[in-house]
């Protein structure tokens, strides 16, 4: 590198003013970066801080506070009257790595869990969230129904609390306001009587999903598995180490029967039993009891994700697994980010009684718990009842929300895809006409700027029931009806282009 008596040249060295961020803190970046990797070589000195600040541009102030920053990190060092020197310590720890030509780059592969080397696309599919709503996304509330202004005004109103009120970290298990407010909003709504203590937080259903994988799963259990079933769960458990039973669905629920077959001996099963995802079955009485008998008799947990419980549109909804378990096999997990919004990631779980000292041990030794100010305003918001409120009315939307496809469908699809009408949940499932591809369907209209999944993605194993899935809950009826119209144009052209 070149040098001067005012110290070195850095040619490459200099401010973007365009980026939001410190130009201080881009100048140690770059400065650290250049030391880290050789380019300013041990002992090489640098431009006096009067020269760094007329090179780029800067205040004296910000050229003198760079060099301190770089000096408390050991990476430079001062002499009285002399300037700022590379430090040699940098140097001297730094190993000697022989150059890799770029054959033997390409050869190195990296070391991961032999579970995450051999995980199949197919079996371990990639989570999708799409940025902005549209027809017809599923698993979203309604961004335009959410009261806004009044979550502004208690977010406003907990920040005004004493700093060690809202800067510290809140307990592992989770904020007590807001596990005392869910025990009362479980046993209103869902039927489920609990205590304080069997309740614990988590940044959202697939943190808790994650957390009860390790807690109770060793590699190689048998875990009963929904086919189809949700992908977020599904691989949260494979991450575990657990081997997957993917057992069927019929039209009421998991076949238990054939889950005894597959597997006799299990060690824990997953179920939407309120909605099955994602093809909307209810599962029936008969089935849960069964469910429960099978576990008890194996000594297995029962994981229930109550994802959208709250959300029935005719008629009684049927009884929580947890509320009708009287063997403790039932833990039972629930989300706000559906019932609310998804950026909120406050999800929850009840566990049986003798696990909750086991979630209590594992919280305080892993977990800081969600943000201490959305546990807070959510619990303000369901003691206050406005919780009961947003619910409610989030009823009446999605289900005008649900009409209005299931009539768009029958006005514009006949002939090319049946939809059929649920009572509950965010989705409904579309079967095509005969010869139509489903995979062909998804793959045009994405590229109209309509989102459908095939039910074939949710699927570990190949399931019987061929169709897409159309969610609704985040989408107005004016755009619900441009996207069937959407829709009925694409299923033409294809059923055209087969003469």
């Amino acid at each position: 590198m070149v040098k001067y008596p005012g110290g070195a040249l850095i040619p490459l060295l200099h401010v973007d003013r365009r980026e939001h961020g410190s130009i201080r803190i881009q100048l140690v970046c770059a400065l650290r970066k250049m030391i880290v990797e050789g380019d300013l070589a041990a002992g090489q000195r640098l431009p006096s801080s009067r020269i760094l600040a007329r090179d780029q541009g800067v205040s004296r102030t910000t050229a003198i506070n760079v060099y301190e920053q770089l000096t408390s990190e050991g990476l430079i060092f001062s002499r009285v009257g002399a300037g700022a020197f590379v430090s040699e310590v940098l140097e001297k720890e730094r190993p000697s790595i022989p150059a890799l030509n770029d054959q033997e780059v390409g050869a190195i592969k990296p070391r991961v869990a032999e579970l995450s080397q051999h995980a199949s696309e197919q079996y371990f599919p990639r989570l999708s969230h799409p940025e902005n709503p549209r027809a017809f996304i599923t698993g979203i509330a309604a961004f335009d129904q959410f009261p806004m202004a009044l979550w502004s005004k208690l977010n406003a109103q907990f920040w005004r609390k004493p700093r060690n009120a809202v800067l510290g970290y809140p307990d592992a298990a989770g904020l007590s306001e807001l596990r005392r407010a869910v025990t009362v909003h479980l046993r209103a709504n869902r039927g489920i009587v609990c205590d304080a203590e069997q309740v614990f937080i988590f940044n959202g259903a697939q943190d808790a999903f994650n957390r009860i994988g390790n807690m109770l799963l060793n590699p190689g259990d048998r875990v009963w598995f929904e086919n189809p079933g949700p992908i977020g769960a599904r691989n949260s458990l494979i991450t575990s180490g657990a081997e997957l039973v993917p057992v069927p669905i019929d039209d009421e629920g998991l076949d238990v029967a054939e889950g005894l077959r597959l597997s006799p001996e299990f060690r824990l099963a997953f179920v939407t039993p309120a909605h099955q995802h994602p093809l909307g079955v209810t599962m029936s009485l008969r089935r849960r009891f069964e469910l429960l008998d099978a576990a008890s008799q194996n000594g297995a947990w029962v994981l229930e994700d109550d994802y959208v419980g709250e959300f029935r549109y005719s008629g009684p909804p049927p009884p929580t697994l947890k509320s009708v378990d009287t063997t403790g096999r039932v833990i039972y997990v629930g989300t706000f980010s559906k019932s609310m919004f998804a950026a909120l990631r406050l999800g929850y779980v009840v566990a049986p009684s003798e696990l909750a000292p086991v979630f209590r041990r594992i919280a305080e030794a892993t977990m800081q718990g969600a943000p201490t100010s959305l546990q807070s305003v959510m619990a303000r918001f369901i003691t206050e009842g406005h919780f009961t409120t947003h619910i409610r009315r989030m009823r009446r939307v999605y289900a005008e929300r649900q009409t209005a496809l299931t009539e768009a469908a029958a006005q514009y699809l006949g002939g090319l895809m049946t939809v059929n009408p649920t009572d509950t949940g965010f989705q409904m499932i579309g079967h095509l006409a005969q010869g139509l591809d489903e995979g062909e369907l998804c793959a045009r209209s994405a590229a109209q700027n309509i989102l459908i999944s095939p039910i074939s993605r949710f699927a570990i194993t190949p399931v019987k029931q061929r169709g897409v899935i159309l969610g609704f809950s985040a989408v107005s009826p004016r755009n619900i009806e441009i996207g069937v119209k959407g829709l009925a144009a694409i299923l033409r052209q294809m059923q055209a282009e087969q003469g």
